[in-house]
């Protein structure tokens, strides 16, 4: 490389975080996966922020599961179907990403833990990859934590080669969003893909539009660049109960991970949950009548659309604020 390609490299570093330095990795990918063994230019872990835990963790053709927190996760339900699936699987950190490459401590600060004027100690908000093995015997990688401040393109580039060395054979993304939809129906899930192919495989509501991304997007892209099969899943959330707990999303999206992968584990305590909520939930609509017509012209919209899963009810029609403070005081007044 010239000295002029140096010094043009290191402004583009230092204006955009690591794309200057990401285009220049792409070529030794390319090297390593068509002779199956690393290009003397391969990236080191050092230069993609990789802190390997366990040197060998021994994967058999995991399933990468991604829930990074920070985008859109209505009523935390993303973020409860990684948990459950990551402990039903018993998974434990086999890689942790360098803070100070990925995370602004400036509008990610770390936590002080002060005890009698003690500074006893600081916890940092940390990006892991975690594996472990489903009830019935499928090795499962999940990555879990904040979803990275900066450094995205080197992120993906550091994920998509952690996932071709371990023998990745798909990877799901986790999500959930508030919608114009009713309580008393099932979660809808809906998709997102950069492959036809995959697309073709479910049966997930597709929509057309343009929003910001989160960083599961970019990975979709990054594994897809691989040939690694990369979907998006996410659950649509009654927009009245986006701020609170909402377990039948979570169920949803879990389901939806068993059709995509045949993974399976018990979520008999979750149904729960969403049999409890429903309860109250009906309880509540049904003693105001305004919200018994609200409710009941979000079912007619909702099932309207149930026979063509390309359409979506429109949710300017019905914002449900009032309704959504009244419930969220509701379940204040229960506990």
């Amino acid at each position: 490389m010239s000295e002029a390609d140096q010094v043009s490299d290191g402004a583009d570093d230092a204006e955009h975080g690591s794309a200057g330095r990401d285009h220049e990795l792409d070529q030794p990918l390319e090297h390593a996966l068509e002779h199956g063994v690393p290009s003397p230019g391969a990236a080191t872990d050092l230069e993609l922020g990789i802190d390997r835990l366990v040197v060998d963790p021994m994967l058999h053709e995991p399933v990468l599961v991604v829930m990074l927190q920070g985008w859109i996760d209505a009523a935390g339900a993303a973020n409860v179907a990684a948990d459950e699936l990551s402990n039903a699987c018993g998974a434990a950190p086999i890689i942790r990403f360098d803070d100070d490459t990925y995370v602004d401590y400036r509008a990610r600060r770390p936590v002080m833990e002060l005890r009698n004027g003690v500074n006893s100690n600081i916890q940092w908000a940390t990006i892991e990859l975690r594996a472990g093995r489903s009830p019935d015997g499928r090795d499962v990688l999940l990555l879990l934590g904040p979803e990275p401040d900066m450094a995205w393109r080197r992120f993906g580039r550091a994920v998509s080669d952690l996932a071709v060395e371990f023998g990745v054979t798909q990877m799901v993304a986790f999500g959930a969003y508030p919608f114009a939809a009713p309580h008393t129906r099932d979660p809808r899930l809906s998709v997102s893909s950069p492959s036809i192919d995959v697309l073709a495989k479910v049966d997930f509501t597709r929509s057309s539009v343009d929003v910001p991304a989160g960083v599961a997007a970019t990975l979709e892209h990054a594994m897809h660049a691989v040939k690694i099969p990369a979907i998006g899943i996410w659950a649509q959330v009654p927009h009245y109960v986006a701020s609170m707990e909402y377990p039948a999303a979570s169920v949803a999206l879990l389901e939806g991970f068993s059709q995509v992968t045949g993974i399976s584990i018990d979520l008999d305590d979750l149904r729960s949950d969403v049999a409890d909520q429903r309860r109250r939930l009906d309880r509540m609509v049904s003693d105001n009548p305004e919200h018994e017509s609200m409710l009941a012209q979000l079912e007619e919209l909702f099932d309207a659309t149930v026979v063509d899963t390309t359409s979506e009810p429109d949710i300017e029609l019905l914002s449900g604020d009032e309704l959504a403070d009244e419930i969220q005081q509701f379940l204040r007044d229960q506990k």
